[in-house]
């Protein structure tokens, strides 16, 4: 096993150690070299594939075709960012953006065009402040005059982040109605994760919990508990109602922080308390080794555990069930929620095979360097239940699969939404046509979903910050 401190010692030669002067300040080379030495000492440090990096990369590369370079085969979530501010801000819901999301679909079989139906309008965003005739199900064809096709709608879509014009109709019972044209424009705005919740009384003895959530983030900034306070008091509230049952809605949540899904399992989970293991973490062999063998840290540290919450519903729940509901962009945290839960209580999945990602980054960036303003955002642990189970990488497969994939869209919350009305039939022992496997595979061809063009989507955040401060201390010594 190589020396742990040795390696740690070589970050703080590179951090501390100036590089070579140059003759000319704009020689990108030795610019590359020195963000890439950095890049790959701290690869080498936190990786959980460190064993598969190149022994000799070369340095001279612009950064990113670098970082691209040191994955593994294994890896299909690390990234890199120019900006690490921009990376930050992304983690936390953050994005210059006019304030839609959507899902990507063949306008028909065979067809080479592409349209892009809103799922969601994000509340407090432009375009709702601005009033826009912009609602969910809305059908968009063009964007800034070009039609959307297989072969340009990537590109397109990278142009919405700035003011841009859309064509777009809405779906009316005889057919789509053509809306025009209509011009967006964008801010950086920070979304709240918290997008509904409400108590759905059936009448027949179930007060049904429902709470939709878009991303998993403690606050507007890292140091920000906002949104978690907020979950907090959603779930007083169904606490207060004395709900039966519950169905979290995840089917547009593609992840993010650690710290948030710790929050929602622990206002969720059944016979659980501060002592129960909600989560264990795998890191690299030599990390790990490190942190186990430090007195200050050891094998406790690669353990978090749920949270005592006074609002905790899990006790009231009929047969200690709860209900989410999933798509293909259900990912990473949400993930992580569902892993970490099922040893706890059963946990019932409706919608789409979910992502499959079960392992998580941390965020790696330099403050005080001017010549280096790039952010890391590495996979650097794999994630276990309290029953050793992470055998997720192809997806949690639901209990009841529904793709959701039709353009007959009703609003979130409306109890003939079609994800909903499932959970809502088998908690009440409905008709029973929609119960057990029910695979609705007679809608439109997805391409895809408006998270696929986020950097900051498909996260698992380990939001630790005494990982950081075990490397610095090592620093020290």
């Amino acid at each position: 096993m190589m020396n742990f401190k040795k390696a740690l010692m070589g970050l703080a030669l590179v951090a501390l150690i100036a590089f070579p002067a140059c003759n000319d300040d704009n020689n990108s080379e030795a610019g590359n070299k020195h963000v890439n030495d950095w890049i790959y000492e701290n690869m080498d440090l936190y990786y959980l594939w460190n064993t598969d990096l190149p022994s000799s990369p070369k340095k001279s590369k612009a950064p990113e075709e670098f970082f691209n370079s040191l994955l593994s085969d294994q890896d299909r979530f690390s990234w890199i960012q120019e900006d690490y501010l921009e990376l930050l801000n992304s983690l936390q819901g953050v994005n210059k953006e006019a304030g839609y999301e959507f899902k990507l679909y063949l306008e028909s079989e065979g067809s080479q065009n592409v349209i892009a139906q809103v799922t969601y309008i994000k509340a407090g965003s432009l375009v709702e402040t601005e009033d826009k005739d912009l609602l969910r199900g809305d059908v968009i064809t063009h964007i800034n005059g070009n039609r959307m096709t297989t072969s340009n709608y990537q590109e397109l879509l990278g142009e919405i982040s700035d003011t841009h014009t859309i064509q777009y109709s809405r779906p009316t019972e005889t057919g789509l109605a053509d809306k025009g044209t209509l011009s967006l424009n964008t801010s950086e705005f920070a979304e709240n994760p918290n997008f509904m919740s409400k108590v759905i009384d059936t009448g027949d003895g179930h007060k049904i919990g429902y709470y939709v959530y878009n991303f998993f983030a403690t606050g507007p900034t890292s140091s920000s508990s906002q949104y978690n306070t907020e979950m907090d008091a959603i779930f007083n509230e169904f606490k207060s109602e004395s709900i039966t049952d519950l169905v979290i809605d995840l089917r547009y949540n593609s992840g993010g922080a650690e710290g948030a899904t710790i929050n929602l399992a622990s206002l969720i989970g059944a016979n659980i308390d501060n002592t129960t293991t909600f989560t264990r973490r795998q890191y690299n062999n030599d990390l790990q080794a490190a942190l186990i063998n430090d007195p200050n840290y050891g094998y406790d540290f690669l353990i978090k555990k749920f949270t005592a919450k006074t609002e905790n519903v899990g006790s009231l729940l009929n047969s200690g069930r709860v209900y989410i509901l999933t798509s293909g962009r259900t990912a990473s945290a949400s993930e992580l929620l569902i892993n970490g839960l099922k040893p706890h209580m059963d946990v019932f999945l409706i919608g789409d095979v979910t992502v499959g990602k079960n392992v998580g980054s941390i965020s790696i960036y330099e403050d005080n360097d001017p010549k280096n303003t790039w952010g890391l955002q590495p996979i650097v642990v794999r994630s276990y239940n309290s029953a050793n189970e992470s055998n997720y990488y192809d997806g949690f497969t639901p209990n009841i699969i529904n793709l959701d994939n039709d353009l007959d869209l009703k609003p979130i919350g409306d109890e003939d939404e079609i994800l909903l009305s499932i959970a809502i039939d088998h908690i009440t022992g409905g008709s029973g046509s929609r119960n057990g496997i029910s695979a609705r595979r007679d809608g439109l061809e997805s391409l895809g979903t408006s998270a696929d063009f986020k950097r900051g989507s498909y996260n698992l955040v380990i939001d630790d910050e005494r990982l950081k401060s075990f490397v610095k201390s090592s620093l020290i010594e």
